[in-house]
């Protein structure tokens, strides 16, 4: 009935009927004994009693008692006099004060409740020591000793209470900040699978669209006069659409490259110089060095990638004749290196990042070796050729770490 409390529990509403229940055994026990000892007035100790327990029983039962802390404190005053009258008549209306240190100080402020007990107790001693006709210390033991019990339980229960309103806040705290991290982390997923899907579709799937699209041109410039050469083109770019399914459905099924099922990096690059040799004109050699070392996948598919995106910005803007693909191990290094001998560029003037223009690609490549802790230079001057250097080391820093924003 407290009314700043909040929506009562199991645990308090079985406590409140221990307390209506008590409160009314209470003034029962007063009124049987009267009639039982013959007591003089006692009809009207049970009137009293009867009165005592209906007015105490209406109280939980108006609305405007259980909001308003004022008309609690009245119910409670007039429960009070009830009870002030039937210790004036009866003895053993003294045992009643002790329910209502309870309800005195449930209902009432912090202040003003214990000098509501402190009141109770001093009128159930004189009540009482009235009709005992004398007063000794043991006679004031009982209401005080009753009243120190009831001020420390409901303190001690105040305190717990506080503390559990506390410690559910800090829960809620913390159940509102790990969803506000897991949708962070969710949303720097997203963004990050993004980035790696743009670099795989710009060095994967765009690049082959290009070379088919170049092949085409080629054969549609040897038409009429070559057939023949116009049938190798377009058969070249039927070779490269076929790739490219395959790429689109590896997409799909999330599985790792086609391009190094069942061989190694080493084979892979070997047979995209091949590939690239074939289909345009360009001479594109691969070699090796060092001793080879076992990679890790995400290794392999970055210098892959890498490669990939370099011959196939060589084949579209360089007008090289050569192109040399080395892969390097070093120790506790790889490194790919891919030079031309086309026209070169002035990398200063190098345009930013464009996906829509197909200037991704330099950007691409640099995110991907960032990723696993390496480094990705470019050297180039106008009529000197482009050289691209790539280097990772063979232990990434964490693997677990979201991909570099290009």
């Amino acid at each position: 009935m407290n009314t700043t409390a909040p929506a009562p529990t199991p645990a308090t509403r079985a406590l409140t009927w221990c307390l209506h229940l008590l409160v009314i055994g209470l003034l029962a026990l007063a009124a049987g004994r009267a009639v039982a000892d013959d007591r003089p007035h006692a009809a009207l100790i049970v009137a009293v009693s009867a009165v005592c327990g209906v007015v105490y029983a209406a109280g939980p039962t108006l609305p405007r008692v259980r909001r308003s802390r004022r008309a609690a404190a009245l119910w409670l005053a007039a429960v009070g006099g009830c009870w002030l009258v039937l210790l004036a008549l009866s003895p053993d209306a003294v045992w009643v004060a002790f329910p209502l240190y309870f309800l005195q100080l449930h209902l009432l402020p912090r202040r003003a409740g214990p000098a509501a007990v402190a009141a109770t107790a001093a009128a159930a001693v004189v009540g009482f020591a009235a009709h005992q006709h004398s007063f000794s210390p043991a006679m004031a033991i009982g209401p005080a000793l009753g009243a120190a019990v009831a001020v420390a339980v409901v303190w001690g229960y105040e305190a717990l209470y506080r503390e559990s309103e506390q410690r559910r806040r800090l829960i809620e705290e913390l159940t509102a900040t790990r969803a506000d991290l897991a949708a962070a982390q969710h949303t720097a997923g997203v963004l990050a699978e993004r980035d790696r899907l743009a670099r795989e579709i710009h060095d994967t799937l765009a690049q082959g669209l290009s070379s088919i699209q170049l092949l085409l041109r080629a054969a549609e410039r040897a038409l009429p006069q070559a057939p023949q050469t116009a049938a190798r083109h377009v058969e070249q770019a039927r070779q490269a659409a076929v790739d490219n399914l395959a790429e689109a459905r590896r997409f799909v099924a999330a599985l790792t490259p086609p391009t190094l099922d069942g061989t190694t990096l080493a084979g892979a690059l070997d047979r995209l110089c091949a590939t690239t040799s074939a289909r345009h004109r360009l001479t594109a050699r691969f070699h090796r060095t060092g001793e080879p070392a076992p990679l890790a996948t995400a290794h392999e598919v970055a210098l892959l990638r890498i490669a990939q995106s370099a011959l196939a910005n060589t084949v579209r803007h360089a007008e090289a004749t050569t192109a040399d693909v080395t892969l390097r191990y070093l120790g506790d290094e790889v490194a790919l290196d891919i030079t031309d001998d086309g026209r070169g560029f002035d990398p200063a003037r190098l345009p930013a990042p464009d996906p829509q223009a197909g200037g991704f690609g330099l950007a691409a490549m640099r995110a991907r070796a960032q990723a696993l802790g390496g480094t990705l230079t470019l050297t180039s001057a106008p009529g000197h050729g482009t050289a691209l250097a790539a280097r990772l080391p063979l232990t990434p820093p964490d693997l677990t770490q979201p991909e570099a924003h290009p």
